[in-house]
This record gives structure tokens, C-alpha cells and sequence, in this order.
């Protein structure tokens, strides 16, 4: 389970104040950049520390705004 950050702060980060994300559109934001970072170890032949989880990594990313949610 994430506490830090906080699911609310995740949500207000991902969306803008004019279009405000949802619980659903950051879940799914999240679960797909977990796996592409989860791809990308297994690409270049790294296995998970244990430290750091993937998808906390992926949260972190949203929070430090590396990680947009893209409209189609």
C-alpha cells in the first residue's frame, strides 16, 4: 500500500484545474508506467533491489511531474 503521496495529492497532480483526473485515470496511469518500468529492467537484464517497488517509483514519477496523463 502507498501513503506517501497520497492518493488525493496523486489525483490533483496528474489532473489540471480546468480537467481534473480521476481515481480511474490515475490508476490506470500508474499501472501502465509501472510496467514499462518493469519492462525496462527486465530489458536491460537488472532484477528489482527489493528497495524500491515499481509502482511506488511510478507514483513518485506522477508527483515530480515526469509522468502526464495524455488524452486520446
Amino acid at each position: 500500500m502507498v501513503n506517501e503521496p497520497s492518493v488525493d495529492a496523486l489525483v490533483r497532480k496528474l489532473g489540471t484545474p480546468e480537467e481534473p483526473a480521476s481515481r480511474y485515470e490515475l490508476c490506470v496511469v500508474v499501472a501502465k508506467r509501472t510496467r514499462q518500468i518493469i519492462e525496462q529492467m527486465q530489458s536491460l537484464g537488472m532484477a528489482s533491489d527489493g528497495k524500491q517497488k515499481e509502482l511506488v517509483i511510478a507514483c513518485q514519477e506522477i508527483m515530480n511531474g515526469k509522468v502526464k496523463s495524455v488524452k486520446d
